[in-house]
């Protein structure tokens, strides 16, 4: 039985007789799904077909090929995976609260299971849907170990604070999950097969940003990752993990935002692995669930989240006093995007994302921090590091890299440090401190040599 803690009721309306529909929209796999799980025990329990729907809704802003290739073949495998089930799988295109509304009308589906995401626009569709469907709209945290609502009721100040909290409650969700068994009833209508290429064609896309070779996507992609990670680089994690030249860390990332793997199986897995030293399991484990839960934590209660208003009072006011400070080099937009600054490395950090759709994380703060201190304030170094990161990053669009950027430029869940120029008592990171860090040459030959993309 799907945990009752883990679901909640987004309208008060009935449920009726009719199938119940898994609106997948976060969580795109099959295997170790609360959300699906939980809408497979309603329909087992109303003996009523199950159906899996997932919605195309074009966001101009956020819409490239390399994001919608890595997801649309994703949905591919899932597809195919819920065909073994006799559970179908319906992709719709057009305004959630059009299309879902339709297919749940036309069909007379007696509920609708989504899953949850805390970031704006996801919410906005979950509430458009709900209340205009005649029918009772459940959401279940499937992406979470432990519920976001559950695993504390207000927006923790850090890490030091939400940690406890985390520990205490860890055991009680960090289970096996059930196993999805087939559908018993049979759905009236036959969906059409998804024909991937199609789709990528037709879809208004921003077709500058090329899908990357160097990840497949896909749920069996994403299991393969893990056991290779679990195997060559687990062990030695907490040594490794903050060097950019090493491949030291799990690679996991693009998966687990789009939802192709769960967060409580690579915890359940790297648990398991006990020839990996203690510090290794647990420096990875503070990564995959303190770390990442607390991104969900921030987003969900902090309406301001990609905003200065939604720094500590702290921060704010030390921005505020630093808010005309001179900076010695300006950047645009598009000098950024295009790698075209005077610090090598930084333009060797933007290359990798550009390139590789992805960034090593210790990189990543160091690239925001630049962001902040060559941009005229602190809300435009937000809006263009947000915008290159969801642009180029395969695990953009996602509360974890909204956290990460408003750590990096407001201070958030981190502490005052000592005042200085530009950035105030946001803490500093430096060029010194990067070869201090790291082999940066090696890096910066890396991806700099192969500056070829916007050339």
């Amino acid at each position: 039985m799907v945990d009752e803690r883990r679901v909640r009721s987004l309208n008060d309306r009935p449920v009726g007789i009719g199938p119940v529909v898994y609106w997948m929209q976060r969580d795109q796999r099959v295997n170790d799904n609360w959300a699906l799980l939980y809408a497979k025990e309603q329909a087992e329990m109303r003996k009523v077909p199950l159906v899996v729907l997932f919605n195309l809704e074009i966001i101009s802003h956020r819409a490239n090929l390399r994001q919608y290739d890595f997801m649309l073949r994703g949905l591919a495998e899932v597809s195919l995976s819920l065909e073994k089930l006799s559970i179908p799988f319906f992709l719709l295109e057009g305004v959630c609260a059009e299309s879902v509304t339709a297919f749940v009308k036309k069909y007379k589906i007696g509920e609708v299971v989504t899953d949850f995401s805390p970031l704006h626009y996801a919410r906005l569709r979950r509430v458009s849907v709900s209340q205009t469907l005649p029918v009772r709209v459940t959401e279940v945290d499937a992406h979470n170990i432990i519920p976001c609502w559950m695993a504390s009721d207000k927006e923790e100040f850090a890490a030091y604070t939400f940690r406890p909290k985390v520990h205490r409650t860890l055991s009680t969700y960090l289970t096996e999950f059930p196993t999805l068994k087939a559908n018993r009833f049979t759905f009236e209508a036959i969906p059409k097969a998804v024909d991937i290429d199609f789709l990528l064609k037709k879809l208004p896309l921003d077709r500058t940003i090329l899908p990357v070779t160097n990840i497949t996507p896909g749920t069996k992609s994403a299991e393969k990752c893990l056991k290779s990670f679990l195997k060559e680089r687990l062990e030695t994690y907490h040594i490794d993990r903050n060097d950019p030249t090493k491949n030291g860390v799990s690679g996991l990332s693009p998966y687990l935002h789009f939802g192709q793997l769960s967060a409580q199986r690579v915890a359940i897995e790297v648990s398991k692995v006990k020839i990996a030293p203690k510090e290794a399991r647990e420096a990875y484990l503070e990564e995959l669930v303190v770390r990442r839960e607390l991104a969900d934590n921030y987003c969900f209660y902090n309406k301001a989240y990609d905003t200065v208003a939604g720094a500590h009072a702290w921060a704010q006011k030390s921005i505020s006093e630093h808010v005309r400070d001179e900076r010695e080099y300006l950047y645009s937009k598009e000098d950024l995007e295009q790698g075209r600054t005077h610090d090598d490395l930084w333009n060797a950090m933007q290359q990798q994302m550009v390139q590789d759709g992805k960034m090593h994380g210790w990189c990543r703060m160091y690239w925001a921090k630049k962001i902040l201190e060559w941009t005229p304030n602190t809300q435009t170094a937000i809006d263009i590091a947000l915008y290159l990161n969801d642009a180029y990053e395969l695990d953009g669009n996602d509360p974890n890299g909204v956290t990460g950027v408003m750590w990096s430029i407001c201070g958030v869940h981190d502490r005052a440090w000592g005042n200085r120029a530009v950035f105030g008592k946001i803490r500093y990171m430096n060029y010194a401190g990067a070869k201090r860090k790291f082999d940066i040459k090696s890096y910066i030959e890396r991806y700099n040599a192969k500056n070829t993309l916007f050339k």
